[in-house]
């Protein structure tokens, strides 16, 4: 008797300063090259699967969402195990469960949230997972730059060129910084990102709140749809993927 195809759920924990991002690239360490490589060693077949975001190079991940067609009988906490087990120290499964056959992590995705971090001081421990900045920043600036960003605007200003759409436009449900202790906390939910949307928006409010810009700068920049006009883009390594809503 045939097995029966089973559509299976993944939540990943990943830290990305190891890979060239989330998706398979032929010559690139990538974190889906990984967990495909691992789910081959489990079934031993080529299995491909689909995540919610692909994160880029140096992004980490909380709460990446993803999804697969599996031909075997095998519990969902064995496949967890199992997949751990075959998966390096940077990567971990954090939950398994089998979904409805229509289910998709991409496309079923209604919103997704990031955060990124930024630190106010140097850290040997925290220096991979955020950005340290030797120069002050106004707090309050930050925190009227982000109630700018919420609600339905074209984003194309912060889209690289070559991966515009022909429609840039998101709907930022939420955006707003937090004061941590010597660093601050930035996070945006959205129904959809442009490639290095996040990181570009941090980059211009952090050169406002610096005061290489002023609010009417970063309003004409903001609106410019121009990703050249950016002063700065903030580095991979603050920016976590930490959950997505179906």
């Amino acid at each position: 008797m045939a097995e029966l195809e089973r559509n299976i759920k993944l939540i990943v924990e990943y830290n990305g300063s190891e890979y060239a991002g989330w998706q398979r690239q032929p010559n690139d360490n990538t974190v889906q090259g990984e967990i495909e490589m691992a789910l081959q060693n489990l079934t031993k077949q080529k299995t491909a699967m689909y995540a919610a975001g692909r994160t880029d190079a140096g992004v980490h991940a909380l709460g990446q969402v993803v999804n697969f067609s599996f031909n075997n009988v095998l519990p969902v906490q064995k496949i967890r195990d199992a997949l751990n087990f075959y998966l390096p120290n940077d990567i971990l499964i954090r939950s398994v469960e089998e979904v409805p056959p229509d289910f998709h992590a991409r496309y079923n995705a209604v919103s997704r949230r990031y955060q990124y971090l930024v630190g106010l001081e140097k850290s040997a421990l925290y220096r991979n997972m955020r950005w340290e900045l030797s120069f002050p920043v106004d707090y309050d600036l930050l925190v009227e730059a982000a109630e700018y960003i919420k609600g339905e605007h074209d984003f194309a200003t912060f889209c690289v060129v070559s991966s515009q759409k022909e429609n840039n436009n998101c709907i930022v449900y939420q955006s707003e910084w937090t004061k941590l202790d010597k660093a601050l906390k930035y996070e945006i939910t959205a129904n959809r990102f442009l490639h290095s949307m996040i990181r570009s928006l941090v980059g211009l409010m952090i050169s406002l709140a610096n005061g290489k810009i002023n609010f009417q700068r970063f309003k004409e920049v903001f609106n410019s749809g121009d990703h050249t006009a950016l002063p700065k883009i903030a580095p991979a390594r603050g920016l976590c993927l930490v959950g997505v809503e179906y």
